[in-house]
């Protein structure tokens, strides 16, 4: 593969087909809902000037997607991931990815996790920019009063992927929030 191309794949699930792609060494660069363009153009800086390359499944992706969507919700934990944001985005999204599956955050909690507990519409705005959706899970982040705001998905998915995780994580839905 060249270095000035990516690879992508689309992966049926049962809440929509997704989009992802990958770089050459299987590091995931964006991750989103194939009816959500809006969110294709937005996130395509960070792949500069690159070419896309339709492969299926590449580096097994697609297959951990699909084998998550199955039930086997923490097969995503681990896949690789290149993050592209600013350093403070960078932070939230790295924290996004401690939070496990079945679990849910505030944006709060998740701002004084990261050690800057003033910055709670900071870290919803770095959540609301994360290309790597479902990988880097920014579906679990809700507001202090338990209510599931926001996800570039679409709520009727985030409330899906909630339920979908509490069921196969073997975890409540809702985390009680730390004080």
């Amino acid at each position: 593969m060249p270095s000035d191309s990516f690879l992508f794949d689309h992966v049926a699930t049962p809440i929509g087909e997704a989009q992802l792609v990958c770089d050459g060494q299987g590091r995931l660069r964006l991750f989103g809902w194939h009816d959500r363009d809006d969110t294709w153009r937005r996130y395509s800086s960070h792949l500069g000037d690159a070419s896309l390359v339709r492969t299926q499944d590449p580096f097994g992706l697609s297959s951990s997607i699909a084998a998550y969507m199955a039930g086997n919700v923490h097969v995503i934990d681990d896949l690789p991931v290149v993050y592209c944001g600013t350093p403070f985005q960078n932070k939230v999204w790295h924290a996004l990815r401690a939070i496990p599956a079945g679990e849910t955050i505030s944006y709060g909690e998740l701002a004084r996790q990261i050690g800057d507990p003033k910055a709670t519409r900071a870290v919803g705005l770095a959540n609301g920019s994360n290309p790597i959706g479902l990988v880097v899970p920014c579906h679990r982040v809700i507001g202090s009063d338990g209510s599931l705001t926001g996800y570039g998905g679409g709520i009727e998915r985030k409330k899906w992927l909630l339920a979908h995780e509490a069921r196969h994580a073997g975890h409540g839905l809702f985390r009680k929030e730390a004080r």
